[in-house]
């Protein structure tokens, strides 16, 4: 199996367009698409914050159904989108906002569409992805040994929000426990959620969300080479965002 896995696009498309385009896709007819045939992978946490949240949903959903190319795993901000437009109550904020700011000047019938697309892209998609006979995992926000193979409670708030111990930060941001450091299972697991300057390679796992939306790099990982390559963001640089490890 050949995938390049994309960390967290958060609305960036033109990144995105960059970013494929180096590694070699074509993109045709708004779509890309790479002569050898390799596929993407999505780590979730397509929406929020970036310029361009919509396109971003439809190009992914093109992708994984009429294309049938591209691999996708939601990410928190995905399931808080999916939430409002299923018309639950949730908080408009911490990058929701442009996302519905967007949704919200469209006409009612790409407001219509925008939405099926989504929801179908949500709803279809596995919890995680489990890839080439077990040796290639693609969780949000990683995932716990003890946890690969379910779908519980536990599995499905580990995975959208990483490690957290139910403490916040100052900015009000969760804090996380680094997982990582104590993970020592045979499957690569690919992940993003929590923002790193450079691309974090610890025990066989690779965070690969360097802070796009925030004005740091979009990276991808290629897998089985294992190789990562980035393109710098056109977002204002915000460093308080960004995680530090020991």
């Amino acid at each position: 199996m050949k995938i390049d896995i994309i960390g967290d696009i958060h609305g960036c498309n033109r990144e995105f367009q960059e970013l494929t385009t180096k590694i070699g896709y074509v993109w045709e007819n708004g779509l890309p698409h790479h002569p050898e045939n390799r596929v993407i992978g999505f780590v979730g946490d397509l929406t929020d914050r970036g310029p361009e949240s919509l396109k971003v949903i439809e190009v992914v959903w093109e992708l994984v159904f009429k294309q049938k190319n591209a691999y996708y795993a939601p990410g928190n901000h995905c399931n808080k989108l999916y939430r409002f437009f299923l018309g639950n109550k949730v908080q408009i904020a911490h990058g929701l906002e442009t996302t519905v700011a967007e949704y919200e000047s469209l006409e009612p019938e790409k407001r219509q569409l925008i939405r099926k697309k989504f929801m179908e892209l949500y709803e279809s998609a596995p919890l995680y992805l489990v890839l080439d006979q077990q040796k290639l995992i693609i969780a949000h926000a990683g995932i716990k040994q003890e946890l690969i193979g379910k779908t519980n409670g536990k599995a499905k708030e580990f995975v959208l929000y990483g490690d957290i111990t139910g403490e916040k930060h100052a900015d009000g941001t969760p804090v996380r426990r680094d997982w990582a450091k104590n993970y020592h299972g045979e499957a690569s697991i690919v992940y993003g959620h929590t923002p790193v300057k450079e691309p974090r390679i610890i025990n066989n796992t690779y965070n690969i969300d360097t802070g796009a939306v925030f004005g740091g790099n979009l990276t991808a990982l290629r897998y089985p080479e294992m190789e990562t390559v980035s393109v710098p963001s056109t977002m204002p640089y915000v460093p308080e965002k960004f995680r530090q490890f020991d």
